[in-house]
């Protein structure tokens, strides 16, 4: 693969920003260079992702994406990371294997795509057994998800709105729907569902949602479709919903997440200026109870085959904080590497 021509005028995302990563940063602000800001077992996933050892997560440093809302902004925007190379990547993968990960849980790469889907291979060929996940916004081309065929076969795509309109407002690009959905139909059409019952192993991790000494199942193969809840806008995930019941109802999981939060931002007064002029998009404050409510309404309206959804609640302590070792609670993460 010549992954100079793919760098030096960049089209890898739907940005097609055309910028030479080899000497400069494009939209995403990163180099032609990988970085990592984070790896560790991570507990917060959904259930099928989880199963017992938790979710080998690798967090990637810039984004295609930049979400006004971004809890990950740390890294995600503002650059927080350390460039790693072939051989130490394969390295952090066998560790997060050593450690009990379910899976390598690959998150925010789309920018990067190329030199991951190589760097995917040397760990293959090094060692890791385990499946790969890709964690993304779904903002991506189909050109470049086929060069993670066969290597990626657990997907984690969020379809955020499909309102051209406020995907333009909150992360400008307002052809977000129309390539997020071509995305998500290419991943279910090429990774059908596959999920095993694993047995209870020996000094098995507790978890709120399972049952003690029974069976949990894992996912093998196929994908869980995520989609946020905006306050204000349910409207919008009304019509996200339908989509997902005519494009992915039994051929995908659904995961619908409530757990909008607004993020304590730490930026220069533009920045912050800037950020506040795109969140005017929506109303940037926790879930209330009537709107829960309303969703879980919808959510017996559609009548999905399988789909989880958080219960409410108004805890932020969750929220991450990269430039720290462990930037998650104890009980969410076990750290394993860190910029």
């Amino acid at each position: 693969m010549d992954f100079d021509a793919l760098y030096k005028n960049c089209v890898q995302c739907p940005r097609k920003c055309g910028v030479d990563r080899v000497e400069n940063t494009g939209f995403c602000r990163e180099p032609a260079d990988l970085r990592i800001a984070f790896a560790g077992l991570h507990f917060g996933e959904e259930p099928l992702v989880i199963v017992f050892g938790g979710s080998g997560t690798i967090f990637f440093t810039g984004c295609t994406l930049r979400c006004a809302f971004c809890q990950n902004y740390q890294i995600s925007q503002d650059g927080l990371g350390r460039v790693v190379d072939r051989a130490e990547f394969v390295d952090i993968c066998l560790k997060l294997q050593t450690a009990g990960a379910e899976n390598i849980n690959l998150v925010t790469g789309s920018h990067h795509i190329p030199l991951i889907a190589e760097f995917l291979r040397a760990a293959r060929d090094g060692g890791v057994t385990i499946p790969f996940c890709w964690n993304s916004s779904a903002y991506e081309t189909v050109e470049m998800l086929e060069l993670l065929k066969g290597l990626v076969t657990i997907w984690l795509p969020d379809l955020k709105t499909l309102d051209g309109n406020l995907s333009k407002g909150l992360f400008a690009a307002p052809d977000y729907p129309q390539v997020a959905t071509t995305a998500i139909s290419w991943m279910i059409k090429n990774n059908p569902l596959e999920i095993k019952a694993i047995p209870e192993p020996p000094n098995a991790k507790p978890a709120e949602w399972a049952e003690p000494g029974q069976p949990r199942d894992k996912i093998l193969s196929g994908v869980i479709v995520r989609h946020l809840f905006m306050p204000g806008k349910f409207e919008e995930t009304a019509q996200v919903l339908e989509w997902l019941k005519e494009n992915a109802d039994g051929r995908a999981i659904i995961s619908l997440m409530n757990q909008y939060t607004p993020v304590p931002f730490k930026e220069t007064r533009e920045q912050l200026k800037a950020r506040r002029r795109a969140l005017s998009s929506i109303e940037n404050r926790l879930v209330n109870a009537q709107e829960f409510e309303d969703i879980q309404d919808l959510i017996e309206a559609y009548d999905f085959n399988y789909l989880y959804y958080q219960e409410l609640s108004d805890d932020t302590s969750w929220l991450p904080d990269f430039t720290r070792p462990q930037p998650f609670s104890n009980k969410l993460a076990t750290p394993i590497w860190h910029c």
